[in-house]
């Protein structure tokens, strides 16, 4: 099997020869291609070099256009600080939602706009697709509607929105998904073969919020991504183990679980066959640990997450996590089913 068709049969539910790798790689790819994290960021084409060379070399399934949560704010008018070998970040205290009348003006970006950044995500995964064909699936990615929403308003600002204004919490959310279908649609038609949805603020509502709030607008994204065509790998950073069940009814194909989460609390709340990604921690166990550590890891979220198992890290794979470990990574999802 290729890498593109081990994941495709595990998110179909039927038996891949081997377990799929889909590890986050952004800052490590870059630095295993030699090239600064700034231009990663700012330019797809050497996102792609980098992405083809840690696929490569230590044996993903995937390549993946991640690469920073700020390229829709950024398309809006939002303020970004730059950085030359660190992603880029969005500068809350010239929030684009500021003054929350602004969302009655804000139109729906073109993500095909000439010189935008998310045009240029969509070029990567174009390029992407033209380079892998088979051997590798393509995924594009999105930001899911809480972190988009805390990008545009500012995440401490919007906190108190939930309790302040919820009728403006939920028009946001609205146009959030909005914009992001729209993204999503341009990757897919670039030749993404899985959209990522990354919704890292909503693990800091806590479940009645998250389930008044977040979860119907989730719902929406992942079945409106579905119907183009596309499964959906829902990623949310942090303690989402008071939302796992939610995550779960989501819809979405792949759940990809921060460490904080338990592998067995996980499968609990999302049963078979629903696929379940991760989740060794990243730094103390893939960076900082021994090869033997790390497969010893792998092997008891494998245990806990029954036959759906996709192998992974939670989250982001450090910068600096040695080249052994990552071997060893991959040597343990060759070795099981």
């Amino acid at each position: 099997m290729t890498g593109k068709e081990r994941i495709l049969a595990r998110i179909r539910r039927q038996q891949p020869d081997h377990l799929p790798l889909m590890p986050i790689t952004m800052m490590f790819a870059a630095d295993v291609a030699g090239v600064r994290y700034g231009d990663y960021a700012r330019d797809h084409r050497v996102l792609v070099r980098a992405q083809l060379a840690v696929a490569a070399r230590f044996g993903f399934d995937h390549v993946s256009a991640i690469s920073d949560p700020a390229r829709e704010t950024a398309d809006l008018g939002g303020a970004i600080e730059w950085f030359d070998d660190q992603p880029p970040a969005v500068v809350e205290s010239r929030a684009v939602l500021h003054d929350k009348s602004v969302l009655d003006r804000l139109r729906l970006p073109d993500p095909l706009a000439p010189g935008s950044r998310m045009k240029d995500r969509v070029d990567g995964v174009a390029l992407l697709a033209r380079e892998a064909g088979d051997e590798f699936l393509v995924e594009g990615w999105v930001e899911g509607p809480c972190a988009l929403a805390a990008d545009l308003r500012g995440l401490n600002t919007l906190m108190l929105d939930f309790i302040d204004d919820p009728p403006f919490v939920e028009a946001l959310f609205d146009y959030c998904v909005r914009l992001e279908i729209e993204f999503a649609r341009a990757q897919a038609g670039a030749g993404a073969a899985l959209m990522g949805v990354g919704d890292a603020a909503a693990s800091l509502v806590g479940p009645r919020l998250y389930a008044q709030f977040v979860l119907p607008f989730e719902k929406k994204l992942v079945a409106a991504i579905r119907d183009i065509g596309v499964p959906v790998r829902l990623h949310i950073c942090g303690n989402t183990r008071k939302i796992a069940k939610g995550m779960g009814e989501t819809g979405a194909d792949i759940i990809d679980l921060d460490f904080l989460t338990p592998m067995e609390e996980a499968r609990a709340a999302i049963p078979e066959p629903q696929a379940l990604l991760g989740n060794i921690d990243p730094v103390r166990v893939l960076r900082d640990g021994a090869p033997e550590q790390v497969e010893a890891a792998l092997e008891q979220c494998f245990r806990a997450a029954g036959p759906s198992y996709i192998a992974g890290p939670g989250c982001e794979t450090p910068r600096g996590t040695p080249f052994a470990n990552m071997e060893a990574m991959a040597r343990f999802a060759r070795t099981r089913q």
